[in-house]
Parts: C-alpha cells; structure tokens; sequence
C-alpha cells in the first residue's frame, strides 16, 4: 500500500536531512512516496535534499517561489502518485520515530476506515545519530493538533479538500478541525507519531500570530457546526497537559 509523505521546506538545512533519514527508516514498513517542497530556500537545504535522493529515489524534490507553507503543503498535495493510497505529513525540523507506520494493516482490515490519529512527543533535543530524544532533553507527550499525528485515506483527503491558503499559520489546525467534523471513521492508537522538535527557529514563536491564527480556525469550525449541526462536535479528540514545565515553551 503506497504512502505518501508531504514534506514543505523552508531555510532548513540544518535539520531537513534528519527529518528525511527518520522517514526512509520507515521503508521496511510501508512502500514509501516522500514529496519535498522546497519553498523558495534561499540556504543549502535543497541541496541536501538532492544528496539523499541520490541514495533514496523514493524522495521527490520540488521547488517553487516562497509562498508560503499553506501553499507548499497544497503543491505537495497535487505531487501525489495515482497508486498513493494513504497521505501523511512530516515538517522538515521534525523526526518520525522509528516504526511509525508498522501499523498501517489497519486500513486493509478496514476499507471504511479515514485516519489513525495518533500521540506526539515535544522534546528540546534530539540524538542525531539514533534520532530519538537526548538523554538529557525535556520531553512531553500529548494528543496535540499535528498532521503529522494522522495517517489519512486518499478518499478522505480528495473529500476535504486543500489548506486554506487564507491562513498564514493554523492551516494544519483548520484541515483536522474540518476532517474531525466530517464524521470521518478513525482510530486513535496510543503510539507516537512524531518527535515534534522545539527550537529557537520554530515558526510557532512568532509573536502574536500563532494565537490568532488558531482563534480564527476555531472561530471557522464554531461557524460551520452552527451552519450545519450534522457537523460532528469535537470534544475528547485532542487532549492538553500542563506544559509549564517547558520552560522554553
């Protein structure tokens, strides 16, 4: 069963070769398709891209102006493979541990089935030689909002639609709120879908637009349950822990 990965890149140099090596990890698991959107990098980072392929033609680089990373995530969707039968997405600073997609029997079990949205650790470091959490890093692990937590049916994907290239930031947040309220069939497993990588460079961190980016997807889904109460209601999906212990949170 193929699986598609959609990776968007912007200025990641220094991790985006990490990133890939936790994916093709993945190929004794899974019939790995991995999508590269360079968008616009003005570093080295396609360049690394470019070094793995040469050891990996399952990676596929594409490259186009800065636009953003709503619309790099949508030029990674229409890249997808007439045999791709399953979509995720992994960001380029990130690390999929090892074993992620051993499961994915579960939609062949199932043909009804939508998604698998699983578990995701933060954590401030990673070991760069067996990419897993350091030793010594902090780490915490919830049922966050992430794509990279889903693994989603092509039919789901081609039913949903693209990101909505109004966000700036929250469009990853907008597309599982739309999903979730579709009455789409999923499991939730208790395993870890990715290592979400903290540091200083994390888009997140801008000041101000990540909140109220999220506020208007939230406003957005609050509008269209209102307008459509058949829309499932979202209560127990995603769950949030107290992270004041993530000092640099």
């Amino acid at each position: 069963m193929k699986l598609s990965v959609i990776m968007p890149v912007y200025n990641r140099e220094q991790f985006v070769g990490l990133a890939l090596r936790s994916l093709l990890r993945q190929r004794e698991n899974v019939d790995l398709d991995i999508i590269v959107i360079d968008d616009g990098s003005t570093d080295g980072s396609a360049a690394v891209v470019r070094s793995l392929i040469d050891q990996a033609p399952c990676i596929r680089l594409f490259q186009q102006a800065n636009g953003g990373v709503t619309k790099a995530r949508n030029a990674g969707l229409k890249q997808l493979l007439p045999q791709t039968r399953l979509v995720s997405f992994l960001d380029s600073d990130d690390i999929s541990p090892k074993g992620r997609f051993a499961d994915i029997a579960c939609f062949e079990e199932d043909p009804g089935l939508d998604l698998t949205y699983s578990r995701m650790t933060l954590v401030d470091k990673i070991d760069d030689e067996t990419l897993e959490p350091a030793a010594d890093s902090h780490a915490i692990t919830v049922r966050g909002i992430h794509l990279s937590a889903g693994i989603f049916a092509r039919d789901l994907i081609e039913r949903t639609g693209g990101f909505d290239e109004d966000f700036k930031q929250a469009e990853d947040t907008d597309y599982l709120l739309r999903i979730f309220e579709s009455q789409a069939k999923y499991i939730m497993p208790d395993t870890i879908a990715l290592y979400y990588r903290r540091h200083p460079g994390n888009m997140t961190k801008e000041a101000d637009v990540p909140f109220r980016e999220f506020v208007r997807a939230i406003h957005k889904s609050m509008k269209r349950r209102k307008a459509d109460p058949s829309l499932r209601r979202l209560e127990g999906i995603f769950d949030f822990k107290d992270l004041a212990q993530w000092r640099f949170l």
